[in-house]
């Protein structure tokens, strides 16, 4: 729970703006009472997230995302709810002091994990700077890696023996399960023994900046694994991390602008010449959540991948991925197949910084990758090349580049413009048609969906939709409920109520506070906020929702009682199983 009372988080909340603070993110546009943006919690691509200046919160009508400005802070900086309160009230301008190192601590079972990434970091960063330490100190340095950086990045050294983490981590009673668990301790035959041995460390931190895994490089050696990284473990997985994000987020915010890289050291050697908006995927493929930390750090995204026929690829799959969310990146391509790190070492940083200040527009380099392995002078060939880049034009929103795109493919192929509109006419006429019978077939589903959602769940939904609302309407649900059937609306409900009696008020920003990290009420709450109703309510009709759902439990305690009725063969237990069978009836009609 928070270090500070409810009443001071409260008051923090209502000496700011939501709206103020979310438009400081990404932008609102305001459409009626309410302002609308792109859902930063999942692949938006229309503004689906609204937000009420009136009541303090945010909804995103696609995915269900709830909260208030608390909420929002902590989702979208992921970060703590103390951390999150320090911001809110760093922007109201008042003075709190929370200790937010307090607030960092995971779930229990994963504590551990943590604990040891800490403790094993402190042992490789000693390590490198002992006379132990000194080849690896100088490999380094000739690869222009000074002690500043050595520092910045946390960069250590695994010696040369078997086990001196393993016994460091056994001195400080963590269990073998747990080692085996963080990846950096292995079990054979013989017993345990270290993951790294005689290489150098370089960590690896998850989006808060916690140390989860590392890459281990050979330094005395060449071998085929250079580099070994840490498996996959409950705290360490590649798609859900961008390496160097918690760093890059600030200056990306700043500049507008995040550069992806492939590898870590490519980030490392950006860093040391002074670009410090760059984020790395690790050499895995952008995954969905790679975008959206992507989409909550900057809109203008540059790939910067590595200048060969693998990085090539690379760039054009991860451009195709963000085009598909509605984000259209730039390009950057680095001559002789170099990598960042070798292209920045050989040319020096103003050519490096003059490639990323002047990049190519993405149908620029996709046309010039699928010229790639095709002859031109052969019309098959062409005809092939033309088709694939009006199909890849599809994917632009963009209608200056569309433009651009097809003149450049007129002059370059003799054919008309007109002829070239009029082919991308009958392309994106096609696939308007697919889109749409995609879309029926989705609303027919949909259909199906609704009818399985019968009377009694909607009656349920409305009646927690205006507790919500009305301190009337958590009486009448205190008088006359006995009983919801759904649970987990039952205790949502609870909870209102609950909250009203404590604070004899209901406000919606304020309750989803009191809900704390509870994720599933928070997602309960998200769902019956994104109902289609309207503010207003009749008595009668608060009526009719209770009626349902007493009239429901009736029915479903005489289905109970007559499946208990066909076990009973004593002929007056059963008369009196009978006549309360009857009696339901009766208080159900």
């Amino acid at each position: 729970m928070p270090l500070i009372n409810t009443e001071t988080i409260n008051e923090i909340r209502r000496n700011v703006d939501i709206v103020d603070v979310i438009s400081g993110y990404l932008p609102l546009t305001q459409k009626g009472k309410n302002f609308f943006g792109v859902c930063p919690f999942h692949d938006d691509t229309n503004p689906s997230m609204s937000v009420s200046r009136e009541k303090q919160i945010y909804t995103c009508f696609s995915c269900g995302a709830t909260g208030n400005v608390f909420r929002f802070v902590m989702d979208y900086e992921n970060i703590s709810f103390l951390e999150a309160v320090k911001i809110v009230a760093d922007h109201a301008g008042i003075d709190i002091q929370i200790d937010t190192r307090m607030s960092k601590s995971s779930t229990t079972h994963l504590k551990p994990l943590y604990d040891m990434y800490e403790l094993s970091q402190k042992l490789y960063q000693n390590n490198i700077n002992t006379s132990q330490g000194i080849e690896a100190r100088a490999y380094l340095k000739k690869r222009s890696i000074d002690e500043e950086i050595i520092k910045e990045f946390g960069i250590g050294l695994a010696l040369h023996q078997r086990d001196i983490l393993t016994k460091l981590f056994t001195s400080k009673k963590y269990s073998y399960e747990d080692m085996v668990k963080s990846g950096l301790i292995l079990k054979n035959d013989y017993g345990y023994l270290d993951m790294y041995q005689d290489r150098i460390m370089f960590p690896l931190w998850d989006i808060k900046g916690q140390i989860v895994g590392y890459s281990g490089r050979l330094y005395k050696t060449e071998g085929n694994f250079k580099y070994i990284n840490t498996r996959e473990t409950e705290i360490f997985k590649k798609g859900e991390l961008l390496y160097n994000y918690h760093r890059a987020k600030d200056e990306a915010r700043r500049q507008n602008t995040v550069l992806i890289m492939e590898g870590f050291m490519d980030v490392i050697r950006a860093y040391t010449i002074g670009v410090k908006n760059v984020v790395a995927t690790m050499g895995t493929a952008v995954t969905k959540e790679h975008i959206i930390l992507l989409k909550r750090m900057a809109k203008n995204i540059l790939l910067v991948f590595d200048g060969d026929a693998a990085g090539a690829k690379a760039t054009y799959a991860c451009a195709n991925e963000l085009l598909k969310v509605g984000i259209t990146p730039k390009i950057v391509r680095l001559e002789e197949d170099l990598d960042p790190d070798d292209y920045i070492r050989k040319y020096g940083k103003e050519r490096f910084i003059s490639k990323i200040e002047h990049p190519i527009n993405v149908m620029d380099f996709k046309i010039s990758y699928l010229k790639q392995q095709r002859d031109l002078t052969s019309n098959e060939d062409m005809a092939k090349y033309i088709q694939d880049v009006l199909q890849e034009l599809l994917a632009i929103n963009d209608d200056v580049l569309m433009e651009l795109t097809i003149k450049k493919m007129s002059e370059e192929s003799k054919l008309s413009e007109e002829f070239l509109r009029r082919k991308l006419e009958e392309m994106t006429e096609k696939k308007q048609q697919q889109d749409i019978k995609e879309v029926k077939n989705i609303d027919s589903n949909h259909k199906k969906s609704e009818q399985l959602s019968n009377k009694y769940t909607q009656a349920e939904q409305n009646l927690v939709y205006y507790m919500l609302k009305s301190p009337e309407v958590i009486k009448m649900y205190d008088r006359k409920m006995t009983y919801m059937p759904t649970e987990k609306y039952r205790l949502l409900a609870r909870d209102i109520s609950y909250f009203y009696k404590q604070y004899h008020l209901i406000n919606e920003a304020d309750f989803i506070t009191f809900l704390g990290g509870n994720k599933q009420k928070q997602a309960t709450l998200g769902e019956i906020l994104s109902l289609p109703l309207k503010e207003e309510y009749t008595l009668d009709e608060i009526e009719d929702y209770i009626r349902a759902i007493r009239q429901y439990n009736v029915r479903y305690e005489q289905q109970r009682l007559k499946r208990e009725m066909q076990k009973i063969t004593d002929p007056i237990e059963k008369a009196k199983i009978a006549q309360r069978i009857i009696e339901l009836k009766v208080k159900g009609e």
